[in-house]
């Protein structure tokens, strides 16, 4: 995650590097399908697209000059990083939200056994 690509001539004269796949990438699509906004989905997708589209553009350096491309994979990254975090906050303030409802107008075992578990977003460990 953060501090993975170090250095900034990491990719330097790569002209070819203009597509990046996550890792992790099916974990973190598991948890984006569950997130509670269209909204929120949407902006995830547009997110983990956009790197395809800026390497495009990013010059990749010479011998004299390291090039974009690290700089670019990192704020991509710590961008990525930093929406799933914040959308996984919110998502899990809703959540409290609507379990604090539910447990008013349900008996409290099943809304622990049954409904909470169901809402609950995949584990992923995505921490700066």
């Amino acid at each position: 995650k953060d501090n993975m690509i170090t250095e900034n001539d990491t990719f330097q004269g790569c002209e070819k590097l203009k597509h990046v796949d996550l890792v992790e990438e099916a974990v973190l699509r598991r948890t984006i399908d569950v997130l509670l906004l269209e909204d929120w989905k949407n902006d995830m997708d547009r997110e983990m697209l956009s790197i395809n589209q800026i390497l495009s553009y990013t010059p990749a350096g010479n011998r004299r000059d390291v090039g974009g491309k690290a700089q670019a994979v990192r704020i991509w990254i710590s961008s990525v990083v930093g929406k799933i975090i914040h959308y996984k906050a919110q998502h899990h303030s809703l959540l409290n939200e609507a379990a604090t409802t539910l447990q008013h107008a349900l008996p409290q075992d099943i809304v622990i056994k049954s409904v909470l578990p169901f809402l609950e977003l995949p584990n992923m460990n995505m921490q700066r």
